[in-house]
């Protein structure tokens, strides 16, 4: 992938933080550099947990797992990015929400199967 494009999905993730922050009550980014910083983080996370526990666990995955797990980023990535506060319940909520952003904004991750 092109530095461009990968720049661009980082300012798009951290887009959509923002909208979910808005929406979803316990899920709130401070502001557009927290959610930049978040959605490298996140990332990162995802990245990690696949890498220890295969793909089917990454929260890319499809199902309740790849749910549960996107949840469990979310909760995490606070720890790590100021200005970020999840709930357990804003991040389940997030997590839902982000997933249904995800069917209308395709991502690199998401392979056709078709």
């Amino acid at each position: 992938m092109h530095l461009i494009g990968t720049v661009v999905r980082f300012i798009v993730s951290a887009l959509v933080l923002m909208f979910v922050g808005y929406l979803v009550p316990g899920f709130g980014v401070m502001n557009f550099w927290s959610a930049l910083v978040a959605a490298v983080v996140i990332a990162l996370l995802g990245w990690g947990m696949e890498a220890l526990f295969g793909r089917r666990i990454s929260p890319y995955g499809r199902g309740i797992i790849g749910f549960i797990s996107g949840a469990i980023v979310l909760y995490v990535a606070q720890l790590f990015v100021p200005g970020l506060r999840v709930t357990i319940l804003g991040a389940l909520l997030a997590s839902l929400v982000i997933g249904i952003i995800d069917l209308f904004v395709p991502t690199e991750f998401r392979k056709r199967t078709d």
